[in-house]
């Protein structure tokens, strides 16, 4: 198993952090051409909790964060990540303005670009294959479940297929992706979330970020959770899950998280993942991981 951490040192020659930035998009499921309320999980920053969005102008966004990890990272080497909501959802020209001002900076090693598998046309495609012969790109997608049942309950928006065959053209672009997926989610077992992992292995991912499902405060998951119908995993069982899924990865595959966390001011459940340090630690331990 290669961690993210150490496929920047390998890449880079040099410790690389990531910077968050919000580029003023919307999603679909958002903006009404599928949905108003977003995925069920989502909060209203659509998973941006922690970009510098307040900030303004994507120059100014990457001087603060910057500035927040500077202490951390003597080295001085990052990655631009684009983070909040879609960030393929808006016209090509847009699009290319936000990411050539990202990655203008010699500290900016590289560019990070969270989307949805349906908001991937061929002219997108394009623009990030022409970036990405200036600066590497990863482009992450949203999949959380293969599971079409899971996925409607989600209200993901979109079927499995949609992600096999963006997959396939981000990959013949010569791009690099990353598959998001929670672990946890309503109904499913252990094995259906190592098939979920099969699968986007099998489809080509470089790349996964796993998650757990956390319920958030204003999200329609924290009136699922207030009726009874979501019980979260207790950090043990989470443990558990986690160790069967990478079981299921290639040497290859680069795991870019082990966990996911809400901010603090909005997790409502589970309590257990708000103490960071400690979750971390004991997932090293599960997975046997030297930190």
């Amino acid at each position: 198993m290669i961690m993210l951490s150490d496929h920047y040192r390998q890449t880079f020659g040099c410790k690389v952090y990531k910077l968050s930035l919000d580029g003023g998009f919307t999603c679909p499921n958002r903006d009404g051409t599928l949905g108003t309320r977003g995925c069920i999980f989502c909060s209203e920053k659509g998973s941006g909790e922690f970009a510098e969005g307040s900030c303004g102008s994507i120059s100014r966004q990457l001087e603060r964060a910057k500035e927040r990890v500077r202490g951390k990272n003597r080295e001085g080497k990052y990655i631009a990540y684009f983070q909040s909501f879609t960030n393929t959802y808006a016209p090509v020209a847009v699009l290319e303005q936000r990411y050539r001002e990202a990655i203008a900076p010699e500290d900016i090693v590289g560019l990070a670009v969270a989307t949805r598998p349906d908001c991937l046309p061929e002219e997108v495609v394009a623009l990030l294959a022409r970036i990405n012969r200036i600066k590497p790109v990863s482009v992450e997608l949203g999949l959380q479940t293969v599971h079409e049942d899971t996925a409607r309950y989600l209200r993901r928006g979109y079927p499995t297929a949609v992600y096999l065959d963006a997959v396939k053209r981000l990959k013949a672009a010569e791009l690099e992706v990353v598959t998001h997926i929670i672990l946890g989610l309503p109904g499913e077992t252990e094995e259906m979330m190592m098939e979920t992992t099969r699968q986007a292995v099998a489809a080509g991912t470089d790349g996964v970020k796993f998650h757990l499902l956390h319920v958030l405060r204003g999200t329609d998951l924290e009136q699922e959770y207030l009726r009874g119908r979501v019980e979260p995993l207790s950090l043990e069982r989470y443990g558990q899950i986690l160790k069967a899924c990478i079981s299921c990865l290639p040497e290859h595959i680069i795991v870019h998280r082990i966990t996911g966390d809400g901010a603090k001011r909005d997790l409502i459940a589970p309590a257990w993942s708000a103490d960071k340090k400690r979750v971390l630690n004991y997932l090293y331990k599960v997975l046997d991981i030297q930190k």
